[in-house]
């Protein structure tokens, strides 16, 4: 036994023969008391537990493939956090890509396995990476995705919105602000590759066909939220298709898609995007953008970090974990 009869009838509030009785089998003691106690003794393990963490830094890894305006965004939600969760030390340790593949990102992954208490991952959803989500979990190294999932991978909780539900609001949105005749909307992606923005996407296709069928929905992808890629990717679009009047963006680089239509002098009835980061405010304000999807990254922060401290149990289990982060629709006029 770890703690003392006494240790644990003061945590308790119950007698220590009674307490006695009850971790000796001698004697009956009532279900409720047994209860108590052995809430007791796992308040007491925690505590313990919470005092050896206490005394060293654990370090977490941050690993986010991602244009850097974003990931400006998920560095600040995170560090906007340690505070709120001492008495723990956490060293955060960020590893920022705008273009790595999956060999790379592997090789990475398991680097990080040899001194981390967890792994904070968004990243792209590729086979290969599943595996090496698995071997960390294998060496007590968590993995929680953030944003965007690996749903068939061993993480131990996706941290993020409902992106389905996000795309079918965009889809409502639209269908209100375009009206009965046909338009063509360019949804733009980072990537293929990246799960949380096919989500988006299949939500939107959804919402939209069932809304308002009459509109067409364009796909345009691979510019990965990188300026100068996705100008391109956009311009190239546009050049084949006159009727696109609209667009969802699903990922980044919207400036480059403004900046896209206004080189061609093409209207623009209707722009939605994703996220509250400096150059979706700024463009906001400007009117460039409608309406912005977001979601409170901080509290996504938050969540992402207890639950790498519960899985080593620092924190106490949650008795009830919300499946999602709310959505919200933010416009010029709440900015």
């Amino acid at each position: 036994m770890k703690f003392s009869i006494k240790q644990i009838a003061a945590q308790s509030g119950v007698s220590k023969a009674t307490v006695d009785r009850a971790l000796h089998k001698r004697g009956s003691v009532h279900p409720q008391t047994d209860r108590r106690i052995a809430a007791a003794i796992r308040d007491l393990e925690l505590q313990q537990r919470v005092n050896l963490a206490s005394g060293r830094t654990l370090n977490i890894d941050v690993v986010l493939h991602t244009p850097e305006r974003f990931s400006s965004l998920v560095s600040a939600a995170l560090l906007s956090q340690l505070g709120s969760l001492a008495p723990f030390r956490l060293m955060l340790r960020f590893h920022v890509f705008e273009q790595i593949d999956a060999k790379a990102l592997q090789q990475l992954l398991l680097r990080c396995g040899s001194d981390s208490y967890g792994v904070i991952l968004k990243v792209s959803d590729e086979a290969p990476l599943n595996a090496s989500v698995e071997e960390l979990l294998r060496q007590r190294v968590p993995v929680v995705t953030l944003v965007t999932d690996l749903p068939d991978s061993a993480r131990i909780r996706y941290v993020g919105m409902d992106n389905g539900s996000a795309g079918r609001t965009a889809a409502y949105l639209l269908s209100r602000w375009l009206g009965p005749q046909p338009h063509s909307v360019a949804v733009v992606l980072s990537s293929a590759g990246f799960r949380g923005e096919e989500e988006r996407v299949a939500g939107f296709a959804e919402g939209l066909h069932q809304l308002a069928p009459q509109h067409k929905v364009v796909r345009i992808s691979e510019g990965y939220g990188v300026d100068s890629l996705t100008f391109e990717r956009v311009s190239q679009v546009l050049d084949r298709d006159p009727a696109i009047s609209a667009v969802y963006c699903v990922g980044g680089g919207n400036r480059a898609i403004f900046r896209a239509f206004t080189s061609q002098q093409r209207p623009l009835r209707a722009f939605i995007a994703h996220d509250l980061d400096e150059e979706n405010r700024e463009m906001l304000a400007a009117r460039q953008l409608d309406a912005v999807i977001d979601h409170d990254l901080r509290a996504d922060a938050r969540s992402a970090l207890q639950a790498i401290l519960r899985f080593h149990g620092f924190l106490p289990p949650e008795e009830e974990i919300g499946e999602f982060s709310r959505v919200n629709v933010v416009t010029p006029f709440n900015l």
